[in-house]
Protein backbone atom coordinates (compact mmCIF):
# COMPACT_ATOMS: atom_id res chain seq x y z
CA UNK A 1 0.00 0.00 0.00
CA UNK A 2 1.22 3.58 -0.64
CA UNK A 3 2.43 5.45 2.47
CA UNK A 4 4.11 8.75 3.30
CA UNK A 5 7.22 8.78 5.44
CA UNK A 6 8.51 11.75 7.45
CA UNK A 7 8.41 14.90 5.30
CA UNK A 8 5.76 13.40 2.99
CA UNK A 9 8.31 11.21 1.24
CA UNK A 10 6.38 8.52 -0.71
CA UNK A 11 7.03 4.81 -0.28
CA UNK A 12 5.28 1.45 -0.48
CA UNK A 13 4.48 -0.52 2.68
CA UNK A 14 4.68 -4.26 1.96
CA UNK A 15 2.80 -6.39 4.49
CA UNK A 16 1.54 -9.44 2.58
CA UNK A 17 3.50 -12.62 3.36
CA UNK A 18 3.90 -13.68 -0.28
CA UNK A 19 4.69 -10.14 -1.43
CA UNK A 20 7.32 -9.76 1.30
CA UNK A 21 8.83 -13.11 0.39
CA UNK A 22 9.10 -11.91 -3.21
CA UNK A 23 10.61 -8.52 -2.36
CA UNK A 24 13.27 -9.71 0.06
CA UNK A 25 13.97 -12.84 -2.00
CA UNK A 26 14.71 -11.11 -5.32
CA UNK A 27 17.71 -8.76 -4.91
CA UNK A 28 17.97 -8.16 -8.65
CA UNK A 29 14.48 -6.63 -8.79
CA UNK A 30 14.37 -5.14 -5.29
CA UNK A 31 17.89 -4.02 -4.43
CA UNK A 32 19.34 -3.13 -1.04
CA UNK A 33 21.45 -0.37 -2.63
CA UNK A 34 19.74 2.93 -1.76
CA UNK A 35 21.41 4.73 -4.67
CA UNK A 36 18.53 3.42 -6.81
CA UNK A 37 16.07 5.70 -4.97
CA UNK A 38 14.09 8.09 -7.17
CA UNK A 39 13.36 10.53 -4.32
CA UNK A 40 16.86 11.70 -3.40
CA UNK A 41 16.17 15.20 -4.72
CA UNK A 42 13.40 15.57 -2.09
CA UNK A 43 15.29 14.18 0.90
CA UNK A 44 17.09 16.73 3.12
CA UNK A 45 20.50 15.85 4.59
CA UNK A 46 19.06 15.84 8.13
CA UNK A 47 16.12 13.56 7.30
CA UNK A 48 15.31 11.54 10.45
CA UNK A 49 15.56 8.20 8.62
CA UNK A 50 18.84 9.03 6.87
CA UNK A 51 20.74 6.53 9.03
CA UNK A 52 18.72 3.73 7.41
CA UNK A 53 18.90 4.88 3.77
CA UNK A 54 22.20 6.74 3.43
CA UNK A 55 24.50 4.57 1.33
CA UNK A 56 27.63 3.23 3.00
CA UNK A 57 30.17 0.66 1.79
CA UNK A 58 29.17 -1.94 4.37
CA UNK A 59 27.72 -5.39 3.89
CA UNK A 60 24.24 -3.92 4.43
CA UNK A 61 24.31 -2.27 1.00
CA UNK A 62 26.36 -4.76 -1.02
CA UNK A 63 24.86 -6.99 -3.71
CA UNK A 64 25.67 -9.95 -5.93
CA UNK A 65 29.11 -11.50 -5.78
CA UNK A 66 30.42 -8.83 -3.41
CA UNK A 67 27.65 -9.52 -0.93
CA UNK A 68 28.18 -13.27 -1.17
CA UNK A 69 31.90 -12.78 -0.55
CA UNK A 70 31.38 -10.82 2.65
CA UNK A 71 28.32 -12.64 3.98
CA UNK A 72 30.05 -15.95 3.27
CA UNK A 73 32.93 -14.95 5.53
CA UNK A 74 30.50 -14.09 8.33
CA UNK A 75 28.50 -17.31 7.95
CA UNK A 76 31.62 -19.49 7.84
CA UNK A 77 33.03 -17.79 10.94
CA UNK A 78 29.77 -18.15 12.87
CA UNK A 79 29.29 -21.77 11.78
CA UNK A 80 32.31 -22.79 13.88
CA UNK A 81 30.90 -21.32 17.09
CA UNK A 82 30.54 -24.07 19.69
CA UNK A 83 26.94 -23.59 20.76
CA UNK A 84 27.36 -25.73 23.88
CA UNK A 85 30.26 -23.53 25.00
CA UNK A 86 28.22 -20.46 24.09
CA UNK A 87 25.37 -21.62 26.32
CA UNK A 88 27.78 -22.17 29.21
CA UNK A 89 29.24 -18.70 28.72
CA UNK A 90 25.75 -17.19 28.57
CA UNK A 91 24.88 -18.91 31.86
CA UNK A 92 27.89 -17.27 33.48
CA UNK A 93 27.00 -13.84 32.13
CA UNK A 94 23.35 -14.28 33.18
CA UNK A 95 24.29 -15.36 36.69
CA UNK A 96 26.58 -12.36 37.05
CA UNK A 97 23.83 -9.95 36.02
CA UNK A 98 21.19 -11.61 38.22
CA UNK A 99 23.55 -11.56 41.21
CA UNK A 100 23.48 -7.75 41.05
CA UNK A 101 19.73 -7.57 41.78
CA UNK A 102 18.67 -11.01 43.11
CA UNK A 103 18.79 -9.91 46.74
CA UNK A 104 16.62 -6.83 46.14
CA UNK A 105 13.34 -8.62 45.45
CA UNK A 106 12.70 -6.33 42.47
CA UNK A 107 14.34 -5.36 39.19
CA UNK A 108 13.78 -3.70 35.84
CA UNK A 109 14.59 -6.61 33.57
CA UNK A 110 15.25 -4.71 30.34
CA UNK A 111 18.04 -2.39 31.43
CA UNK A 112 19.38 -4.64 34.17
CA UNK A 113 19.29 -7.90 32.25
CA UNK A 114 17.85 -8.34 28.74
CA UNK A 115 19.74 -5.49 27.04
CA UNK A 116 23.07 -6.61 28.44
CA UNK A 117 23.00 -10.29 27.52
CA UNK A 118 23.19 -10.36 23.70
CA UNK A 119 26.10 -7.96 23.40
CA UNK A 120 28.04 -9.68 26.19
CA UNK A 121 27.61 -13.04 24.46
CA UNK A 122 28.52 -11.75 20.99
CA UNK A 123 31.57 -9.90 22.33
CA UNK A 124 32.69 -13.15 23.92
CA UNK A 125 32.48 -15.29 20.77
CA UNK A 126 34.10 -12.57 18.68
CA UNK A 127 37.31 -12.81 20.67
CA UNK A 128 37.28 -9.53 22.57
CA UNK A 129 39.58 -9.95 25.59
CA UNK A 130 37.59 -10.86 28.74
CA UNK A 131 38.73 -7.73 30.52
CA UNK A 132 37.32 -5.56 27.72
CA UNK A 133 33.98 -7.29 27.13
CA UNK A 134 32.01 -5.27 29.71
CA UNK A 135 33.31 -1.92 28.43
CA UNK A 136 32.62 -2.73 24.77
CA UNK A 137 29.16 -4.03 25.68
CA UNK A 138 28.32 -0.78 27.49
CA UNK A 139 29.46 1.26 24.50
CA UNK A 140 27.33 -0.78 22.07
CA UNK A 141 24.21 -0.32 24.21
CA UNK A 142 24.92 3.41 24.61
CA UNK A 143 25.52 3.86 20.87
CA UNK A 144 22.28 2.10 19.93
CA UNK A 145 20.31 4.07 22.51
CA UNK A 146 20.82 7.23 20.44
CA UNK A 147 20.91 9.49 23.48
CA UNK A 148 23.61 11.61 25.06
CA UNK A 149 27.07 10.24 24.37
CA UNK A 150 25.91 7.83 21.64
CA UNK A 151 28.21 9.21 18.94
CA UNK A 152 31.22 9.04 21.24
CA UNK A 153 30.27 5.50 22.23
CA UNK A 154 29.98 4.44 18.59
CA UNK A 155 33.42 5.89 17.94
CA UNK A 156 34.82 3.74 20.73
CA UNK A 157 33.09 0.65 19.32
CA UNK A 158 34.57 1.35 15.88
CA UNK A 159 38.02 1.84 17.38
CA UNK A 160 37.68 -1.38 19.38
CA UNK A 161 36.78 -3.35 16.23
CA UNK A 162 39.71 -1.89 14.30
CA UNK A 163 42.03 -2.80 17.15
CA UNK A 164 40.53 -6.28 17.31
CA UNK A 165 41.33 -6.82 13.63
CA UNK A 166 44.93 -5.71 14.13
CA UNK A 167 45.32 -7.95 17.17
CA UNK A 168 43.88 -11.03 15.47
CA UNK A 169 46.17 -10.63 12.46
CA UNK A 170 49.12 -11.00 14.84
CA UNK A 171 47.63 -13.23 17.55
CA UNK A 172 44.74 -15.30 16.12
CA UNK A 173 42.59 -17.41 18.40
CA UNK A 174 39.57 -19.76 18.31
CA UNK A 175 37.10 -16.93 17.76
CA UNK A 176 34.91 -15.32 15.10
CA UNK A 177 37.18 -12.33 14.45
CA UNK A 178 40.22 -14.56 13.87
CA UNK A 179 38.31 -16.80 11.48
CA UNK A 180 37.13 -13.78 9.48
CA UNK A 181 40.67 -12.37 9.31
CA UNK A 182 41.95 -15.68 7.94
CA UNK A 183 39.00 -16.33 5.62
CA UNK A 184 39.76 -17.02 1.91
CA UNK A 185 37.51 -14.07 1.00
CA UNK A 186 40.50 -11.87 1.83
CA UNK A 187 38.59 -9.08 3.55
CA UNK A 188 40.48 -5.83 3.99
CA UNK A 189 40.99 -4.34 7.44
CA UNK A 190 38.31 -1.73 6.70
CA UNK A 191 35.82 -4.38 5.54
CA UNK A 192 36.56 -6.52 8.57
CA UNK A 193 36.08 -3.65 11.00
CA UNK A 194 32.80 -2.59 9.35
CA UNK A 195 31.41 -6.11 9.30
CA UNK A 196 32.42 -6.78 12.91
CA UNK A 197 30.56 -3.60 13.92
CA UNK A 198 27.49 -4.88 12.06
CA UNK A 199 27.76 -8.21 13.87
CA UNK A 200 28.05 -6.45 17.23
CA UNK A 201 25.05 -4.19 16.65
CA UNK A 202 22.66 -5.85 14.17
CA UNK A 203 21.20 -8.44 16.52
CA UNK A 204 21.39 -6.45 19.74
CA UNK A 205 17.99 -4.74 19.63
CA UNK A 206 16.13 -7.72 18.21
CA UNK A 207 17.62 -10.34 20.54
CA UNK A 208 17.27 -8.22 23.69
CA UNK A 209 13.62 -7.49 22.90
CA UNK A 210 13.05 -11.14 21.99
CA UNK A 211 14.15 -11.89 25.55
CA UNK A 212 12.01 -9.12 27.06
CA UNK A 213 8.90 -9.99 25.03
CA UNK A 214 9.25 -13.68 25.91
CA UNK A 215 9.54 -12.95 29.64
CA UNK A 216 6.47 -10.72 29.41
CA UNK A 217 4.46 -13.45 27.67
CA UNK A 218 5.47 -16.07 30.21
CA UNK A 219 4.41 -13.82 33.09
CA UNK A 220 1.00 -12.82 31.68
CA UNK A 221 -0.21 -15.95 29.87
CA UNK A 222 -1.49 -18.84 31.98
CA UNK A 223 -0.21 -21.35 29.43
CA UNK A 224 3.31 -20.31 30.39
CA UNK A 225 3.07 -18.65 33.79
CA UNK A 226 1.71 -21.81 35.39
CA UNK A 227 4.99 -23.57 34.59
CA UNK A 228 7.44 -20.86 35.61
CA UNK A 229 8.97 -22.92 38.41
CA UNK A 230 9.71 -25.96 36.30
CA UNK A 231 8.46 -25.75 32.74
CA UNK A 232 11.58 -25.40 30.65
CA UNK A 233 9.83 -27.06 27.75
CA UNK A 234 7.53 -24.07 27.47
CA UNK A 235 10.34 -21.53 26.96
CA UNK A 236 10.99 -22.53 23.37
CA UNK A 237 7.28 -22.47 22.59
CA UNK A 238 6.93 -18.99 24.11
CA UNK A 239 9.94 -17.73 22.14
CA UNK A 240 8.48 -19.00 18.87
CA UNK A 241 5.08 -17.49 19.64
CA UNK A 242 6.73 -14.14 20.29
CA UNK A 243 8.41 -14.27 16.87
CA UNK A 244 4.97 -14.62 15.30
CA UNK A 245 2.85 -12.28 17.43
CA UNK A 246 5.21 -9.77 19.11
CA UNK A 247 8.25 -10.03 16.87
CA UNK A 248 11.02 -7.62 17.90
CA UNK A 249 11.74 -7.10 14.17
CA UNK A 250 8.62 -5.21 13.05
CA UNK A 251 9.80 -3.62 9.83
CA UNK A 252 12.59 -1.86 8.05
CA UNK A 253 13.43 0.65 5.35
CA UNK A 254 14.01 -0.87 2.79
CA UNK A 255 14.46 -2.14 -0.70
CA UNK A 256 14.46 -0.18 -3.95
CA UNK A 257 12.90 -1.32 -7.23
CA UNK A 258 15.51 -1.54 -9.96
CA UNK A 259 12.91 -1.35 -12.76
CA UNK A 260 9.18 -0.89 -13.28
CA UNK A 261 7.25 -3.91 -12.03
CA UNK A 262 4.00 -5.16 -10.50
CA UNK A 263 3.57 -6.14 -6.84
CA UNK A 264 0.29 -7.10 -5.21
CA UNK A 265 -1.65 -5.63 -8.11
CA UNK A 266 0.13 -2.25 -7.83
CA UNK A 267 2.41 -0.61 -10.37
CA UNK A 268 5.86 -0.04 -8.87
CA UNK A 269 8.18 2.41 -10.62
CA UNK A 270 11.92 2.03 -10.91
CA UNK A 271 13.55 3.59 -7.86
CA UNK A 272 10.49 3.31 -5.59
CA UNK A 273 11.21 2.60 -1.93
CA UNK A 274 9.76 -0.52 -0.29
CA UNK A 275 9.15 -0.46 3.48
CA UNK A 276 9.42 -4.07 4.68
CA UNK A 277 6.55 -4.78 7.09
CA UNK A 278 7.71 -8.06 8.64
CA UNK A 279 5.09 -7.99 11.42
CA UNK A 280 2.35 -7.62 8.82
CA UNK A 281 3.63 -10.66 6.96
CA UNK A 282 3.62 -12.72 10.16
CA UNK A 283 -0.04 -11.79 10.73
CA UNK A 284 -1.15 -12.44 7.13
CA UNK A 285 -4.32 -14.60 7.36
CA UNK A 286 -3.18 -16.50 4.28
CA UNK A 287 -0.45 -18.11 6.41
CA UNK A 288 -2.06 -17.76 9.85
CA UNK A 289 -5.32 -19.67 9.95
CA UNK A 290 -5.71 -19.46 13.74
CA UNK A 291 -4.14 -16.38 15.29
CA UNK A 292 -5.72 -17.15 18.65
CA UNK A 293 -4.21 -20.58 19.16
CA UNK A 294 -0.50 -19.78 19.11
CA UNK A 295 2.10 -20.67 16.54
CA UNK A 296 2.88 -24.15 17.80
CA UNK A 297 5.84 -25.62 15.94
CA UNK A 298 5.45 -23.40 12.88
CA UNK A 299 8.76 -21.61 12.23
CA UNK A 300 7.87 -20.05 8.87
CA UNK A 301 7.70 -16.52 10.30
CA UNK A 302 9.63 -13.65 8.71
CA UNK A 303 11.17 -12.35 11.93
CA UNK A 304 14.68 -13.09 10.65
CA UNK A 305 13.68 -11.76 7.21
CA UNK A 306 14.61 -13.82 4.16
CA UNK A 307 16.91 -13.88 1.18
CA UNK A 308 20.42 -12.52 0.68
CA UNK A 309 19.98 -9.79 3.28
CA UNK A 310 18.15 -11.88 5.84
CA UNK A 311 19.84 -12.84 9.08
CA UNK A 312 22.77 -14.98 7.85
CA UNK A 313 23.02 -18.62 8.85
CA UNK A 314 23.69 -19.62 11.61
CA UNK A 315 23.05 -16.27 13.33
CA UNK A 316 19.38 -17.12 14.12
CA UNK A 317 20.51 -20.30 15.92
CA UNK A 318 23.10 -18.34 17.91
CA UNK A 319 20.51 -15.70 18.81
CA UNK A 320 18.17 -18.47 19.97
CA UNK A 321 20.84 -19.99 22.22
CA UNK A 322 21.49 -16.58 23.78
CA UNK A 323 17.82 -15.71 24.23
CA UNK A 324 16.70 -19.11 25.52
CA UNK A 325 19.58 -19.37 27.99
CA UNK A 326 18.87 -15.85 29.24
CA UNK A 327 15.20 -16.66 29.88
CA UNK A 328 15.85 -20.07 31.42
CA UNK A 329 18.53 -18.92 33.84
CA UNK A 330 16.29 -16.13 35.12
CA UNK A 331 13.39 -18.54 35.68
CA UNK A 332 15.70 -21.02 37.42
CA UNK A 333 17.12 -18.38 39.72
CA UNK A 334 13.89 -16.46 40.39
CA UNK A 335 11.07 -19.00 39.92
CA UNK A 336 8.33 -16.75 41.34
CA UNK A 337 9.22 -13.69 39.24
CA UNK A 338 6.11 -11.65 38.42
CA UNK A 339 5.18 -8.29 36.98
CA UNK A 340 5.32 -5.39 39.41
CA UNK A 341 2.33 -3.70 37.76
CA UNK A 342 -0.78 -4.74 35.82
CA UNK A 343 0.03 -6.05 32.29
CA UNK A 344 -2.02 -3.31 30.62
CA UNK A 345 0.21 -0.67 32.19
CA UNK A 346 3.31 -1.91 30.40
CA UNK A 347 4.32 0.55 27.70
CA UNK A 348 5.48 -0.40 24.19
CA UNK A 349 8.14 1.63 22.41
CA UNK A 350 6.90 3.99 19.68
CA UNK A 351 8.86 2.46 16.81
CA UNK A 352 7.75 0.92 13.54
CA UNK A 353 11.01 -1.03 13.35
CA UNK A 354 11.30 -2.60 16.81
CA UNK A 355 8.59 -4.16 18.97
CA UNK A 356 9.72 -3.91 22.56
CA UNK A 357 8.73 -2.58 25.97
CA UNK A 358 10.05 0.63 27.46
CA UNK A 359 10.50 -1.18 30.79
CA UNK A 360 9.76 -4.55 32.39
CA UNK A 361 9.54 -4.04 36.18
CA UNK A 362 9.23 -7.25 38.19
CA UNK A 363 9.10 -8.53 41.77
CA UNK A 364 10.27 -11.84 43.23
CA UNK A 365 11.40 -13.46 46.45
CA UNK A 366 14.94 -12.28 47.23
CA UNK A 367 17.52 -14.90 46.33
CA UNK A 368 21.20 -15.28 47.23
CA UNK A 369 23.97 -14.67 44.67
CA UNK A 370 25.62 -17.72 43.15
CA UNK A 371 28.91 -16.03 42.22
CA UNK A 372 31.24 -18.33 40.30
CA UNK A 373 29.82 -21.51 41.85
CA UNK A 374 27.28 -22.30 39.11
Amino acid sequence: MPVLLVGDIPAWLVIGYRELHHVVGDPTLFARDSRHWNQWDRVPPDWPLMAFVGYQPSILFTAGAEHRRRSGAISDALAEVDQFALRAQCEQFADGLIDEFAGNGKAELLTQYAYAMPVLAVAGIMGIPPGRIQAVARDVVTALDGGEGSLEAFGRVAAAMSQLVQTKRVEPGPDVASRMVAHPAGLTDEELAQDLIIMMTAGQETTSNWIGNTLRLMMIDDRFSLTLSGGRQSVGQAMNEVLWDESPAQGTVGRWATRDTQLGGRHIKAGDLMVIGLAGGNADPQVRSGLDVGAGGNHAHLSFSHGDHGCPYPAPEIAEVIAQTTVEVLLDRLPDVRLALPPNELQWRSSFQVRGLTALPVEFSPAPPVGASR
